[in-house]
């Protein structure tokens, strides 16, 4: 399981090139302080033949001075190399080591596990395919494991293996192991992770590392040697979006321009149209020249030099993409901010902000929210201090090219620079959602041009109703989710289409899919999407239909506007007055536990308040009516008001 083949001793040059087309695997270990993480990259090396004789001495005579082993070998000096490290017998800076095997090569960063070096273990964690979150058999899922877990879902890696190490403390018992990968599993659920996976080792015996265990027959599944070697990592890499951050431009005489950088994402080919941003300016792919030559095709992540066929205008910090995939280009956006500085965060400070290959200064506006690692509850908080973790809202002096973290890591993250002196204070991980700030309240919007007019239909209302038997009007459905609300409306539908009536639903849930997908669940935006709903309904009414609008629409302020919009005297509010117990039993996908553990922000009626409407036309209890019941008197109620006859 060495690095060494048999191809050495027969043909170098092929062994060479069969190393250089290997697949490379970036890991980290990562965990509380003392789970083993040292000794279990020391172990691996170790029963995997791949420390040098000279290096193994020296070890087995460190041990005896700084081991921790009772004088025994001790594989944790191996990566601890710091004085520092091996006197206090802990993990302080990041500790990269290389191997290969037959398959693949590796890079390991063995990170610290000291909350106070959670900073070093976001840097480690950054370009990692895969993490091993390791968790002492003897004390469980810990806080440090939780914050470790969060960063590693933050940064977007999408394998984890958790190591449940020292079994042999616990006397290898199944029932730790798996009383461990049950809470952990119940933690993970909030987490983006979405492949897991368990492996319980003894990093100081060797069980498991490379050789299966005797000491553990009931665990039937590969060893940790045999997981790194195998674990698919081919679909992480983003192939769609061609994502080109130009590094330099090279000029070395007057005929030949060429644009060098690594590619960040995609696939590009000679001949292909790509489009530089932000100019715009559009061309084509003469070459893609690399050091061993041209190529026909590259692809990420290789560094390479493209020459176009026309003569436009590039620079360092400019971005090539395809016309038809673009990036977004803005100033303003929101960021998950990990901090790395013993000096809080200031809003409104200017600082450096760098951008794959591009610097420009800007300002954290504001803190949205800061996540608390142990319960990822979001909380109000003034600022961010060393190693927190927050939701901020940045603003740049000109803008850059990105997109979402979770789509592209090479294009949606930054780091913030100290602009006094010059030392990295934080990494931020780009979220592409429209912030709630940047909405504007359109309920009293002018036109936005005096030339528009009011267009009067050539039917008039009367003949409307006439036709239609039955007077336009809007019914608001409106409860917290699981009420009944979308049920209601199209059975009302349903009952009106049979009597020959003409009706519409607007179901809030439908409009987020479509008119109002760009809108979140933030205060403003709530409030822009019944606006979009109102003004819809109002268009159905004035076509002589009945609109029967399902919203949650939980402020009391917006649907009084939204009343005025539609015209007070053709409004209707029914309230399903069904109470948060039955509705979260009701509730598809279970919202509310989603609400109450911070995955979904916002929710009405766990983080966000619903108003009771004051004074509703008509209030259903649905926990004890049925749907037919409550269809009855909502035609009574429309009978009664001169909607239907």
């Amino acid at each position: 399981m060495s690095h060494r083949s048999d191809l050495i001793a027969t043909d170098i040059d092929a062994y060479l090139a069969q190393h250089e087309r290997k697949q490379l695997l970036r890991f980290l270990t990562c965990g509380s302080v003392d789970d083993g993480k040292s000794t279990m990259i020391g172990r691996l090396f170790f029963d995997a033949k791949l420390i040098y004789e000279d290096t193994l001495r020296t070890l087995e005579r460190d041990s005896v001075v700084h081991g921790t082993t009772g004088g025994g070998f001790d594989p944790a000096l191996f990566t601890d190399g710091l004085k520092a490290e091996r006197e206090q017998g802990i993990t302080i800076d990041v500790a990269y080591r290389y191997f290969s095997t037959a398959n693949r090569k590796f890079i390991i960063a063995d990170t610290p596990g000291h909350e106070q070096y959670t900073r070093n273990m976001a840097t480690g964690a950054s370009t990692c395919d895969l993490a091993v979150i390791l968790v002492d058999a003897r004390n469980g899922v810990v806080t440090q494991t939780k914050r470790h877990s969060f960063i590693v879902s933050l940064l977007g890696i999408r394998h984890v293996l958790v190591a449940v190490n020292k079994m042999d403390l616990v006397g290898f018992r199944r029932e730790v192991f798996e009383q461990i990968r049950d809470d952990y599993i119940r933690f993970a659920a909030r987490l983006d992770i979405p492949d897991l996976h368990f492996l319980p080792i003894s990093a100081l015996q060797g069980d498991n590392i490379v050789d299966p265990s005797l000491n553990m027959p009931w665990y039937q599944g590969s060893t940790l040697m045999h997981f790194l070697d195998n674990v698919y990592i081919g679909s992480d890499r983003n192939l769609e979006d061609f994502r080109f951050p130009v590094q330099l431009v090279n000029r070395p005489h007057l005929d030949y321009r060429g644009f060098c950088g690594t590619i960040a994402s995609g696939i590009i080919r000679s001949g292909d149209e790509i489009m530089v941003l932000p100019s715009r300016k559009t061309s084509r792919v003469k070459s893609i020249v690399t050091f061993d030559g041209p190529l026909q095709e590259a692809f990420v992540p290789q560094a390479v030099t493209l020459t176009l066929m026309d003569e436009i205008d590039v620079s360092r910090g400019d971005m090539i993409v395809r016309p038809g995939n673009l990036p977004k280009l803005e100033q303003r956006f929101d960021a998950m901010v990990v901090w790395m500085s013993d000096q809080p965060m200031i809003p409104g400070k200017q600082y450096l902000f760098k951008h794959t290959t591009k610097q420009v200064s800007g300002t954290i506006d504001t803190l949205r929210y800061q996540v608390d690692v142990n319960t990822l509850h979001r909380r109000d908080a003034p600022t961010l201090e060393l190693n927190e973790i927050g939701r901020c809202a940045i603003t740049l002096a000109e803008p850059i090219t990105f997109d979402d973290y979770r789509r592209n890591r090479s294009t949606g993250c930054l780091i913030m620079i100290d602009r006094m002196t010059n030392v990295t204070v934080g990494a931020g991980m780009i979220m592409a959602r429209v912030t709630a700030d940047r909405r504007h309240d359109h309920w009293d919007d002018l036109p936005a041009s005096t030339m528009l007019h009011t267009q009067t239909s050539r039917v008039s209302a009367e003949e409307r109703k006439a036709r239609f038997g039955q007077r336009p009007a809007t019914i608001l459905l409106t409860g917290l989710t699981g009420a009944g609300k979308t049920t209601l409306a199209y059975a009302v539908e349903r009952r009106l289409f049979d009597m020959g009536r003409v009706s519409a639903v607007v179901d809030g849930e439908n409009l987020r899919l479509g008119i109002s997908k760009d809108l979140s669940f933030s205060a403003e935006d709530r409030s822009e999407h019944v606006r979009r709903g109102a003004e819809f309904a109002k268009l159905l009414n004035d076509a002589g239909m009945i609109c029967l609008v399902a919203f949650v629409a939980p402020s009391e302020e917006v649907r009084q506007r939204a009343a005025e919009v539609v015209g007070r005297d053709r409004f209707l509010v029914v309230h399903l007055s069904a109470p948060i117990e039955v509705c979260r039993e009701r509730a598809e996908g279970d919202p509310y536990a989603k609400a109450e553990a911070g995955e979904l922000p916002n929710y009405a009626g766990v983080s966000f308040p619903y108003d009771v409407p004051q004074h509703p036309d008509l209030t259903l209890p649905t926990h004890e009516s049925s749907v037919e019941d409550c269809v009855d008197r909502i035609m009574a109620l429309m009978k009664s008001k001169g909607i239907v006859r």
